[in-house]
């Protein structure tokens, strides 16, 4: 699967479209709108300020924009690729979202409850 988003008429969506071997024929498959930037930006300027991402680590992004339903990792916990570091509700879905390095938690800077846009930095890994 790969993801794309698609602007139709001013209003943003997210379609996943399967790619079916040696055939280059595609469904697209249309969900619901993706909320705008703007209003994201509204809840996450009133929450408290945020670790800012260590510099010089490696960093575990935000896939798409959503709420971080829990973050599963502590300052020094050490991590490998693949270990599970938060939980991103999008769409009414929980997505979880995987340290794609290993190395040692270094920063965290969300929280629970905290929205999110594609992009942000959830986790630094040193």
């Amino acid at each position: 699967m790969r993801k794309f988003n698609i602007s139709v008429n001013g209003k943003t969506y997210e379609v996943d479209v399967e790619e079916i071997g040696g055939a280059q024929t595609s469904a697209p498959v249309v969900s619901a709108p993706v909320p705008s930037a703007a209003p994201a930006a509204a809840p996450k300027a009133a929450s408290a300020p945020k670790a800012a991402p260590v510099a010089g680590a490696k960093q575990v992004k935000a896939p798409m924009p959503g709420t971080i339903v829990s973050v599963k990792v502590n300052v020094g916990d050490k991590v490998e690729s693949g270990t599970l570091v938060a939980v991103l509700e999008a769409m009414k879905m929980e997505n979880e979202i995987f340290a794609g390095v290993d190395g040692t938690v270094a920063g965290i800077s969300v929280s629970a409850g905290d929205s999110v846009n594609s992009g942000d930095v959830i986790v630094s890994v040193n």
